[in-house]
């Protein structure tokens, strides 16, 4: 076999991987079935007091050197930095963890403003705001995104977001990674 008929084959092949039935949200019924309950089972993740207080807390009073985090300062933090430590391993770290399996890829929520209060491993952006994974939960809503490679795990996911809330008003956001390999079995 020939270097191109190989390389067809094997962009055929990663094609008919990517490809899932279409839907509202790109999904076959069942799976988006199981993303939506999924979604909810996130949303009492979400209502937890370790994560609505956090939000609270950090929402009133940021630390100071969020303020001067880029997207560029943070591309060049290593894992051992820390402020991805302490993001890793503080309380919402710790909780996020204990939610992981076989279907979470990634999990981090974030403050009003879109600056993490905690996550499972460093995210490949300091803040999100501004996208919809953020601003959607913002106003009350669940967010579900498109079938992705992501770039801090690697993994085939659908990121998800639902609202931190606090007396029905949302104080901040918590998106997760599902598998979609976890989803289709």
């Amino acid at each position: 076999m020939n270097s191109v008929s190989l390389l067809r084959r094997l962009v055929f092949a990663a094609a008919a991987v990517a490809t899932v039935a279409v839907s509202s949200q790109g999904l076959d019924p069942a799976l988006q079935s199981k993303l939506d309950a999924k979604a909810k089972e996130v949303a009492g993740w979400a209502a937890d007091p370790v994560l609505v207080e956090a939000a609270r807390k950090q929402n009133a009073a940021p630390p100071a050197d969020y303020a001067a985090m880029t997207k560029e300062k943070w591309k060049g933090l290593t894992v051992l930095d820390p402020l991805v430590r302490g993001l890793a391993k503080n309380p919402v770290g710790a909780f996020l963890k204990t939610k992981q399996g076989d279907l979470l890829t990634e999990a981090f929520a974030s403050d009003a403003k879109g600056a993490k209060l905690g996550f499972i491993a460093k995210t490949s952006n300091w803040s999100h705001a501004g996208a919809p994974k953020h601003e959607v939960p913002m106003t009350g809503k669940v967010w579900f995104g498109a079938v992705e490679v992501d770039e801090s795990t690697g993994k085939q996911q659908i990121q998800l977001a639902v609202p931190i809330l606090d007396g029905g008003k949302p104080i901040g956001s918590l998106v997760v990674g599902v598998s979609l390999a976890g989803l289709k079995s």
